[in-house]
C-alpha cells in the first residue's frame, strides 16, 4: 500500500479535514495561537488561514508527509507569517525546551503512532505558561458508537493514514502532564457526520503544563 499510503490516503484526508463543519470547529481554536507557534501535523495547511496574524510572530509546521507539504504550499505562500517547516514526526520535536509560546495539535493525535510520545515532546518545547490548543477526535462515551468504532478501526486505519478512532484524548493529554483548563465536546453537526458517527466525535480545547 505505498503508493495508497503516499499519494491516495493524504489527498483523502486534506479533504475529509477540509470539509465545512471541520472548518467550522478549527475556527474555534486556531485563532487562540500567539507568539511562536508550533503546529503538530500541519497537513496541507488547512489552519493557516485561520491564524490570527497579528498575533502570531511565526509557525512551525511540522509534518512529515512529503504529499502533505506539497498539498500545503499554497496556503504557506499565502501565510502572512513566516512558516517554518519542520520534516519528522511528532515523536522527535527537533526544537529546544521551551521553544514555543502555543503547540497546536488538530486531527492529528488519531494518527502519531505514539502519541503518548509526541504529548510528552509537545510539553517539552512548550514554554513555562504556554499553552497546548487541541481539536481532535477520538472515543465517544456513547456505548453503541463505542462498540462501532472498536469493531471498524482495524479495517479504518489501513484506509485513512493510520488513524485510530478510539483514542481517549483527555486522558492522554493530562496523562503527559498537562492540566486541561478549558474543553468542549461533541460530534460534529450535519447528516454527513451521523453517518460517520464512529469517526466524528470531538475534543476541543486548551491545557497548559500541569
Amino acid at each position: 500500500m505505498g503508493f495508497y499510503n503516499d499519494e491516495i490516503a493524504p489527498r483523502l484526508v486534506s479533504a475529509v479535514c477540509g470539509a465545512p463543519a471541520a472548518r467550522e470547529r478549527r475556527r474555534r481554536v486556531v485563532p487562540l495561537a500567539e507568539g511562536r507557534v508550533l503546529e503538530i501535523g500541519m497537513g496541507s495547511g488547512h489552519n493557516l488561514p485561520l491564524y490570527d496574524a497579528g498575533k502570531v510572530e511565526f509557525v512551525w509546521g511540522l509534518e512529515p508527509g512529503r504529499t502533505m507539504r506539497k498539498l500545503a504550499a499554497e496556503r504557506v505562500r499565502k501565510a502572512p507569517f513566516e512558516v517554518k517547516w519542520l520534516d519528522l514526526p511528532g515523536e522527535e520535536i527537533p526544537l529546544e525546551d521551551g521553544s514555543a509560546d502555543t503547540v497546536l495539535t488538530t486531527f492529528t493525535l488519531c494518527t502519531i503512532p505514539d502519541a503518548q510520545a509526541a504529548l510528552a515532546q509537545m510539553r517539552r518545547v512548550l514554554k513555562p505558561g504556554g499553552k497546548l490548543l487541541f481539536l481532535e477526535h477520538g472515543e465517544s462515551p456513547d456505548a453503541l458508537v463505542h462498540l462501532w468504532q472498536r469493531g471498524i478501526e482495524p479495517v479504518w486505519k489501513p484506509l485513512s493514514g493510520g488513524c485510530h478512532v478510539t483514542r481517549k484524548i483527555p486522558k492522554m493529554i493530562e496523562d503527559a502532564g498537562f492540566s486541561v483548563k478549558r474543553m468542549n465536546q461533541g460530534y460534529l453537526p450535519g447528516i454527513a457526520a451521523k453517518l460517520t458517527a464512529f469517526a466524528s466525535y470531538e475534543y476541543w480545547g486548551s491545557a497548559t503544563q500541569a
